[in-house]
């Protein structure tokens, strides 16, 4: 995938599947290849388990997107960032997404933006699984901390 600083991006993180500790470099990286226009993040922000994002929001200026856990063992904050990726592209400001995460469930989703003709970066830890990485136009791998 070419860099094209030029394009606009849609940063969509997921929270319970990407460790904070290097956000930084992970926004380094995608200014490679754009400029974020869009920086969310989703989560149940009442567990105790994604606090040590707090800071990072802060100092990145990216909007936490509030999404309760309504059972155990579903995954709400995925249809919530599911549901976010579809809004934003059909408002047409955006050129392609980074969907932030390590959770193979965004295989579909990755799919389904890149038919739109949107950029798909997929940013996620070496235990992403194949489909996922494969569904992207570039897949960049952060540490685990």
């Amino acid at each position: 995938m070419e860099t094209k600083k030029d394009l606009k991006l849609a940063v969509l993180i997921d929270a319970d599947n990407v460790p904070y500790a290097n956000v930084k470099e992970m926004f380094e990286e995608i200014a490679k290849y754009g400029t974020p226009t869009f920086k969310r993040i989703y989560a149940d922000w009442t567990k105790p388990t994604v606090s040590g994002w707090k800071n990072v929001l802060l100092e990145n200026a990216i909007t936490p997107i509030q999404q309760y856990s309504y059972s155990v063992g579903k995954n709400a904050t995925d249809s919530a960032l599911i549901i976010d990726a579809m809004d934003i592209l059909y408002t047409g400001k955006v050129d392609g997404f980074c969907i932030v995460s390590s959770d193979s469930d965004f295989t579909r989703l990755a799919t389904r933006l890149r038919e739109a003709g949107m950029k798909v970066i997929g940013i996620g830890e070496k235990k992403t699984l194949i489909p996922f990485i494969s569904a992207c136009d570039k897949f960049i791998y952060i540490l685990k901390y």
